[in-house]
């Protein structure tokens, strides 16, 4: 008799490699994984600021992340002053989608920052003049920096404090709305 445990892990599994093997290139974009077809798909789409990068792509199907889609995340958001990649949070997309739902938008975030190494964190902080925290979230991959073109950065502030799932900071003279993972609070 088959264990019904390992029945549950192969079925997840098999549904996520559906996923993963639909991976398509995109014109302009970075390799994306996006069936069309798949109901319950979560996208995401990101313009990095940094790298000039782009991405679209499926992280989620139902309650399941896309292991696949989780790592080009991580890499598309690494540390882009050191190119280390980090482990993301994979409740942050989940956290972004939300605000892109609440905002009725499917448009590409733009990414000031993602991931930061302790050694970057570190030379930030003591070279901006404020603004960088000591043990920022941005290092455990809990924290993204973004912004939405053409909306508001008021609107996308307001969005993500609607939720009340995690940190949000308001940046306008930077132009960006820090989104973490972290406990509910606001700042700026």
């Amino acid at each position: 008799m088959q264990n019904p445990h390992r029945r549950l892990f192969l079925g997840r599994s098999l549904s996520a490699a559906k996923v993963a093997a639909a991976g398509v290139l995109l014109p302009g974009a970075a390799r994306a994984f996006s069936p069309a077809s798949t109901a319950g798909a979560r996208r995401l789409s990101f313009n990095h600021l940094h790298t000039n990068e782009r991405t679209a792509l499926v992280y989620a199907v139902g309650g399941d992340f896309v292991p696949r889609a989780l790592d080009h995340l991580n890499h598309f958001l690494r540390d882009h002053y050191t190119q280390e990649v980090g482990q993301m949070d994979p409740e942050l997309y989940n956290l972004l989608h939300a605000v892109r739902r609440e905002l009725g938008t499917e448009l590409p975030f733009d990414v000031i920052s993602g991931y930061r190494s302790p050694h970057t964190n570190e030379t930030l902080r003591t070279t901006r003049g404020g603004g960088v925290a000591k043990r920022s979230l941005h290092m455990d991959g809990k924290a993204i920096d973004v912004r939405l073109p053409g909306v508001a950065l008021t609107d996308l502030r307001d969005a993500a404090l609607s939720l009340k799932a995690g940190g949000v900071g308001f940046y306008e003279s930077d132009n960006f709305v820090h989104i973490d993972t972290g406990r509910v609070r606001s700042w700026g």
